[in-house]
């Protein structure tokens, strides 16, 4: 039996390669050939040839973003999610056997699958999560070049054509002003393919033109998305003029509709939330940050990666759109940096709680922790969820709700202890530090505490 698999997270960082890998292991114990192939932050690697697939059986697709799956056209597919790939990768290898061995059962189970998908995370929130994806590098991107335009002032970047007005004009002007666009417009290609791009993109320009900011957006790349489906169900044209539906019909039309919407319907609803969000969080009473702070760190290591964590990530993500430093953003990129750190500081406190694989494990937890990786805790708690998982929650909280506390502020949305030496990145940076360092002593603690001891 020979199998292909395919990987994809939002991220592209540590949930893709986690999948890539359990499948791989898992195959090797099952006796079975495998190859994965990753669609991970840097691209496509391991890259499936036609010859493979020619000569493959079945394919997995553990993924949640789009993946174009034409080209597996005649082979059985399986798919799933990638936490479905790291949590049960024998389940997918074993159900992918059994459906090539019997495809009349296949195509009962290929129905099975895609109500069960329905009905669980795979239509609004993997449209969301492409889009995600896509608009994350643009961000950090952004965000990381206005943190270093600050490195020479806060006000530096106001001389035009000096050196820090170049980097805010690369970041702030270039990479954050694609941001709500490049949203919009994968969120919108998620649900129909390339025609989606165009009115997409338009959509989200207009929004951030406007003002309704990154909940505009989010309306833009649905509404184009449905609206080109829409189009494409209503619209036939004589075979000699469908050429014209890709280039001319379907752009002018969506765009046309989206843009009106969003002016005249969505435009100001969206502006007017917008603006209100950010009175509030401006004007948050220290109680009530404290306790935001809280949720948002119960959020972040709540499914390490998933679509609480991936919620909470994109709610700090809205507050630095418009170049900023924000609270928010600190709790969260804190509290998410939070739980491998607790892990990797527990297997040093309490070895005989954990295996040597387990140890070792903790030390690569501790580099992807500091490199706001929060995924680097999942092995752990998917060994031990019941004691674990609310041990990471509670470090979590911890850290997001003193964040808020000691009114720290960031002005990039990602990149771990390397983007906080950078002058004027964080607004207080030693309690900053000094937040995560007890959230992660409370984690390590609690999990030193209640794990119960192991033997090799």
């Amino acid at each position: 039996m020979k199998l292909l698999a395919v990987t994809s997270c939002p991220t592209g960082i540590a949930h893709t390669y986690m999948a890539a890998e359990a499948l791989q292991m898992a195959a090797k114990e099952m006796n079975v050939d495998i190859k994965v192939e990753t669609h991970g932050s840097i691209g496509v690697e391991n890259e499936i040839t036609d010859k493979e697939i020619k000569e493959a059986h079945a394919v997995i697709i553990a993924a949640d973003t789009k993946i174009d799956k034409t080209k597996f056209q005649g082979l059985t597919i399986v798919e799933g999610t990638v936490q479905d790939a790291i949590k049960n990768s024998k389940g997918l290898i074993e159900k992918a056997m059994r459906l090539e061995n019997n495809k009349s059962q296949y195509v009962e189970n290929v129905s099975k699958i895609k109500e069960n998908r329905k009905e669980k995370k795979k239509g609004p929130y993997q449209h969301l999560m492409t889009g995600v994806s896509y608009m994350i590098p643009f961000v950090v991107a952004g965000g990381i070049l206005i943190a270093l335009s600050f490195a020479f002032g806060i006000h530096a970047a106001e001389n035009e054509g000096s050196l820090p007005w170049a980097l805010s004009l690369i970041g702030g002007g270039s990479a954050f002003a694609l941001m709500i666009p490049i949203l919009s417009g994968f969120i919108a290609y998620s649900i129909s393919d390339r025609p989606g791009l165009v009115p997409g993109m338009i959509g989200g320009m207009l929004s951030a033109e406007i003002g309704a900011g990154f909940l505009g957006g989010l309306i833009a790349g649905f509404l184009a998305g449905y609206t080109i489906v829409l189009l494409k169900k209503w619209i036939k044209l004589p075979k000699t003029m469908e050429g014209l539906m890709p280039v001319l019909v379907l752009p002018l039309l969506s765009s046309l509709i989206v843009g009106l919407l969003i002016i005249y319907v969505v435009g100001r609803p969206a502006a007017t939330i917008n603006a209100s969000l950010s009175n509030w969080l401006e004007n948050l009473q220290e109680g009530s940050a404290i306790a935001l702070g809280l949720v948002l760190g119960l959020m972040m290591a709540f499914d390490m990666g998933g679509p609480v964590n991936k919620a909470a990530y994109a709610f700090g993500v809205s507050t630095i759109a418009a170049g900023q430093s924000s609270s928010v953003m600190a709790a969260v990129m804190a509290a998410g940096m939070t739980p491998p750190l607790g892990i990797g500081i527990a297997t040093l406190m309490a070895k005989n709680k954990f295996t040597r694989e387990e140890r070792e494990a903790g030390k690569a937890a501790l580099v992807l922790g500091i490199s706001f990786i929060t995924e680097g805790a999942i092995p752990f708690a998917a060994a031990d969820p019941l004691r674990v998982i609310p041990s990471l929650m509670a470090g979590s909280a911890v850290t997001g709700a003193l964040t808020m506390l000691f009114k720290v502020k960031l002005a990039v949305p990602h990149g771990g202890i390397f983007v906080l030496p950078i002058p004027n990145a964080v607004e207080g940076l030693l309690p900053y530090i000094i937040s995560m360092a007890i959230g992660a002593l409370v984690t390590a603690l609690l999990v030193a505490t209640i794990k119960k001891p192991k033997t090799e």
